[in-house]
């Protein structure tokens, strides 16, 4: 397994402090001839339900020539849009976490699963730390450096290993698969199958995990893209993604 942590957001510098943005984890299994690629987030939904719409999010934040962005523009479209605030909700109504390794992470896409008799559902992974989510005092909170979360991770790793439960949220009937800015009905109680444990025993330099991409088109046998329109562009950009950084 090769697995990346990170803090999402457009400024590479931006420090692991900023309690309104989005913590990663990416992990890809198995090799390049039979290999599956997972994301999650610490969020349970995305920013937009269609391209469209993530565009036009994207647009209505672009920073003037004074750096910032135009702040009417902002709520006009937020106003206009309130389904694009639930991400940015829930990550505000919940503290900085302590570590990457004490964080919950969601998927936000439904995929298809289908078992070995042929029947199909849909799944959410859901990947989660052995005691749950833990969050700094409000004076650790303080204290903290603008890398504490990396260095953290180093700590914890070098002191022993990192694990992680990997589960499946099943659905129900009138799920909304379509929508990756809502969650199924009564997400967090749900019917749950545990798919594994991973472990995390080494850190490698950045530069293994820039090579390549996670990239989330590549699934286990028996997981199919799934359905929304926000997934089926995410190959594409991906790909265009890496380019640019080489």
């Amino acid at each position: 397994m090769l697995a990346r942590f990170s803090v999402n957001g457009g400024n590479p510098k931006e420090a692991d402090t900023n309690n309104l943005l989005l913590r990663g984890f990416a992990f890809r299994l198995g090799d390049d001839d039979h290999r599956s690629d997972i994301l999650v987030e610490s969020a349970p939904v995305h920013f937009a339900r269609t391209l469209d719409q993530m565009l036009a999010f994207l647009k209505a934040r672009i920073s003037g020539p004074d750096g910032k962005s135009d702040m009417a523009s902002v709520k006009a479209f937020s106003a206009a849009n309130p389904e694009t605030l639930h991400q940015a909700n829930y990550i505000s109504a919940h503290p900085l976490p302590r570590s990457f390794a004490d964080t919950t992470y969601w998927g936000v896409h439904s995929f298809p699963a289908t078992n070995l008799k042929g029947e199909t559902r849909f799944i959410k992974f859901k990947v989660t730390p052995p005691g749950g989510d833990v969050t700094p005092t409000r004076h650790e909170g303080k204290a903290k450096s603008a890398d504490f979360l990396h260095d953290d991770l180093k700590s914890r790793i070098a002191a022993g290993d990192v694990r992680f439960s990997v589960m499946a949220l099943l659905d129900r009937p009138g799920d909304p698969v379509m929508d990756v800015t809502i969650r199924w009905p009564d997400e967090d109680r749900r019917e749950m199958v545990r798919l594994g444990t991973i472990v995390i025993t080494g850190v490698e330099p950045n530069e293994l995990c820039d090579a390549s991409i996670f990239n989330p088109a590549n699934l286990a046998e028996g997981i199919s893209h799934p359905p929304d329109e926000i997934f089926a562009a995410r190959h594409a950009a991906y790909t265009i993604s890496l380019a640019k950084r080489r």
